[in-house]
C-alpha cells in the first residue's frame, strides 16, 4: 500500500511521508500542543528536534546512499562521510527554515492542507476524496493522520518560501551581458603532451634499486591464505521430495503477503546526460551546467529530444534516443527519480542533478501498478515454501550428523562409521578462487572457512544450497614472497611508476622552457587548435587542458603547471583569444537567464539561512549521536 502513497504524491516530502512528524489532523480538529520531549536531540530556538525524527531521516538517508553504492556501504566510509552530523545539521537546518518562513509571513491555513490531501489520488474513490480510504490507507501503512498532515503542511510551506525567494531574485542586463561574454569566450590553442610509455625503456633496472623498491612496496604482492579442508554437504535437493506443500498454505502465504504482489507503478523516460565526476573543477561543472542549459532552451522551442539525445547525450543510451525504458521506483538514483515520478505524460523537465551528472527528462508512458494474480504468483509463492520446509529437514540432517561427529571425537573417526555422510577433500584454495562446488562457492561457507586455523572443526554453516561440516585440513598463512618469485611483475610495476616520474619531469622542464622564452620549444612535436569555447568537446584536446586555458584569459597565455591527464601530462601555449561571433540563440539565452536567476535566487537562501543560523540559539545533545 505504501507504493499506492508513493505512485500518487507529486512531492519530495509525500514521497517519503515515512519520516514526517505530527500536526494537527483537520478532518476531526484534533489540537497540536507540543509538550516538553525528554528525548530531544537538539532545540532550535525553544524549538526540539526529537530523536525519534533523526533516527528516521537518518535511516531513509542511510538508504539512498545504500542504493548508490549497490546495497553494501562499508563502515569506514559512513564515519569518514560522518553522516549522523549532516542528518542533524540538515534537521536544524529544515527547523531554521519553517521558523524564518513564520517571521516572513509565510502561513499555511488548514484549508490549504486540506486541499492538498482532497486533491491526492491515493484517497479519491470514484475520482472523490474518501475519508475511510483516507483512514485506511494511513493506517494501513503505519501512519497517523497527525504525522500523514505534517508532510503535507512542511511540503506547502516549503514551496511557499522557494516561491517568495522566486520573487525577489532579479537579474540586470548587465549580469546577462557579463555571463553571455563569458560564455562566448574562444581561445585558441599551442598544446602537446608527454606520454609515460615512451619513457619505458628510458627506465633503468639494477639489482640493488629493485631490491630496495621492492622492500617498500612488498606488501602489495603478499600471497593471501589459502586453506586445505575435508568437508560433508547436505544439499537441499536430496530432501526437497519430502516437503509437502498444498493449495490451502499457497492461498494463506499469498493472502498474509498480498504486499508482496503489489506490482508498482513504471514509468518510460527519455533522457540526456551531461556526465559530472565529483573529480571535475568547478570550471568544468560549470561548461556543463551551461551546457544542458542550452539544450532545454532549444527542447522548449520544439527541438527533437531523441535527436539531442543522440547527439549528445553521454552515456549508452544516446542509440536509442535517451530512451530508457520502464523502470520503477528504487532503480534510479533518488533525484533522477524524484523527477520521473512527479512528471505527467509528455512533460519536460527542468536540470536535473544527480551524482552522475545533469539531466535533462522527458516521460513517455505511465504503466499504472496493479496486484499480481494468485495463479500468476503460484509457482513462486509453491517453491518458496518448498524452500522453507526443506531448510528444517536438511538442518535436522546435518544436525544430527553434527552431534555424531562430536561423539565420535573427530571427522576422521565419524568417517570410519557405517552410517556416515561421504566426506570429501579439497585441494590448497584462496578465498578468491573457491573449488567449483557451490556450497563451497557461497560467501557465507568462505566467511566461515577462512576464520578458522588448521585443526579446527566448524560449526554447521548454512549456504544457499544447503549445509556443511567441515574440517581445516591445514593452512598456508599469507606471506611475501621472494623479489625472484614475483621479479617479472615488480620489473613491470617499477618501470610502469618511475616512466610516470620520467614524463612529469620532461613534461615540467618543458613548461619551464616555454616561459622563459615565451615561445614553443623546436624540439617538442606540437599541435595547433581552431578557436575553442567552452561547450567544446574535443577527442585530442583534454577538458582539463581547455578549462585551464580559458581560466587563464587575461593572467598568462602558458599554465603554471603541466596538466595530468591519465599516465600522460599536457602543456599548452595560447596564442589568440577572441569572442565568438555566434550570438545566443533566443532559447539559449532564455536558459541562460533562467539559471542565472536560479543562482541570484540559491545565493539568498544561502545568505539567509547563514544569517539565521549565525542568529539562532541552537543545542544539541551530542551523547545521543554516539
Amino acid at each position: 500500500m505504501l507504493n499506492l502513497l508513493r505512485k500518487n504524491a507529486q512531492s519530495f516530502i509525500v514521497q517519503l511521508i515515512v519520516v514526517v512528524i505530527a500536526v494537527v489532523f483537520i478532518f476531526w480538529g484534533v489540537g497540536t500542543n507540543i509538550k516538553d520531549n525528554p528525548n530531544a536531540l537538539a532545540v532550535v530556538n525553544g524549538k526540539e528536534i526529537p530523536y525519534r525524527d533523526y533516527q528516521q531521516q537518518y535511516e531513509r538517508t542511510l538508504e539512498q546512499y545504500r542504493q548508490q553504492f549497490g546495497g553494501q556501504i562499508p563502515k569506514e566510509l559512513l564515519e569518514s562521510m560522518g553522516l549522523k552530523e549532516q542528518v542533524l545539521d540538515q534537521l536544524i537546518q529544515t527547523e531554521l527554515m519553517r521558523q524564518g518562513a513564520a517571521q516572513m509571513g509565510i502561513l499555511i491555513s488548514d484549508e490549504a492542507i486540506q486541499r492538498k490531501i482532497q486533491t491526492m489520488e491515493a484517497f479519491k474513490n470514484e475520482g472523490q476524496f474518501d475519508l475511510a480510504k483516507y483512514k485506511l490507507v494511513l493506517e494501513q501503512n503505519r501512519l497517523s493522520p497527525n504525522t500523514f498532515e505534517t508532510g503535507i503542511y512542511n511540503d506547502l510551506l516549503m514551496n511557499r518560501l522557494f516561491d517568495a525567494f522566486d520573487m525577489l531574485a532579479t537579474l540586470s542586463p548587465l549580469e546577462i551581458q557579463q555571463w553571455s561574454e563569458y560564455i562566448g569566450q574562444e581561445v585558441k590553442l599551442i598544446y602537446g603532451s608527454i606520454q609515460s610509455e615512451d619513457y619505458l625503456n628510458k627506465v633503468t633496472i639494477t639489482d640493488e634499486v629493485l631490491a630496495e623498491w621492492y622492500d617498500t612496496h612488498k606488501n602489495e604482492y603478499k600471497t593471501p591464505p589459502q586453506i586445505k579442508l575435508q568437508y560433508i554437504t547436505f544439499p537441499y535437493s536430496d530432501d526437497i521430495k519430502q516437503v509437502v506443500v498444498n493449495q490451502q498454505a499457497v492461498n494463506a502465504y499469498y493472502t498474509e503477503h498480498i504486499d508482496q504482489y503489489n506490482v508498482p507503478e513504471k514509468r518510460r523516460a527519455r533522457h540526456i546526460l551531461l556526465k559530472v565526476s565529483p573529480e571535475d573543477s568547478a570550471e568544468v561543472k560549470q561548461v556543463k551546467r551551461e551546457k544542458i542549459s542550452s539544450l532545454l532552451g532549444q527542447l522548449r522551442n520544439g527541438a527533437d529530444f531523441s535527436q539531442l539525445a543522440e547527439q549528445f547525450s553521454e552515456d549508452s543510451s544516446n542509440t536509442r534516443g535517451g530512451d530508457l525504458g520502464f523502470f520503477s521506483r528504487g532503480q534510479m538514483v533518488q533525484p533522477f527519480e524524484d523527477a520521473v515520478f512527479s512528471l505527467q505524460k509528455g512533460e519536460l523537465s527542468g536540470v536535473v542533478e544527480t551524482p552522475f551528472g545533469f539531466h535533462l527528462i522527458r516521460l513517455e508512458e505511465i504503466q499504472p501498478g496493479t496486484v499480481q494474480p494468485l495463479e500468476e504468483a503460484y509457482s513462486s509463492i509453491r517453491h518458496k515454501l518448498e524452500q522453507q520446509g526443506v531448510k528444517a529437514v536438511t538442518f535436522k540432517k546435518a544436525s544430527s550428523a553434527y552431534e555424531e561427529i562430536i561423539r565420535a571425537g573427530s571427522l576422521a573417526n565419524y568417517s570410519r562409521s557405517s552410517n556416515a555422510h561421504p566426506i570429501e577433500q579439497t585441494d590448497f584454495f584462496m578465498r578468491e578462487t573457491p573449488p567449483k562446488d557451490a556450497m563451497l562457492n557461497d560467501p557465507g561457507f568462505l566467511q566461515a572457512a577462512f576464520s578458522l586455523r588448521k585443526g579446527e572443526l566448524s560449526s554447521t554453516v548454512e549456504t544457499a544450497n544447503g549445509y556443511v561440516i567441515f574440517f581445516v585440513d591445514d593452512v598456508k598463512e599469507s606471506m611475501v614472497p621472494e623479489l625472484a618469485a614475483v621479479r617479472e611483475r615488480v620489473e613491470r610495476d617499477y618501470k610502469k611508476e618511475k616512466s610516470v616520474e620520467l614524463a612529469r619531469a620532461s613534461a615540467e622542464a618543458v613548461l619551464k622552457k616555454i616561459r622563459e622564452q615565451k615561445q614553443w620549444p623546436a624540439d617538442v612535436q606540437r599541435h595547433e587548435s581552431g578557436y575553442l569555447s567552452r561547450n567544446d568537446v574535443s577527442e585530442e584536446i583534454p577538458g582539463e587542458l581547455l578549462q585551464d586555458a580559458l581560466s587563464r584569459v587575461g593572467k598568462d597565455t602558458v599554465p603554471e603547471k603541466v596538466i595530468p591527464v591519465g599516465t600522460a601530462y599536457y602543456l599548452y601555449q595560447i596564442v589568440d583569444v577572441r569572442q565568438s561571433e555566434e550570438k545566443l540563440d533566443a532559447g539559449r539565452e532564455l536558459a541562460l537567464k533562467q539559471q542565472l536567476l536560479e543562482l541570484n535566487k540559491n545565493t539568498m537562501i544561502t545568505e539567509w539561512l547563514g544569517r539565521l543560523r549565525k542568529e539562532a540559539n541552537v543545542w544539541t545533545n551530542a551523547r545521543m549521536l554516539q
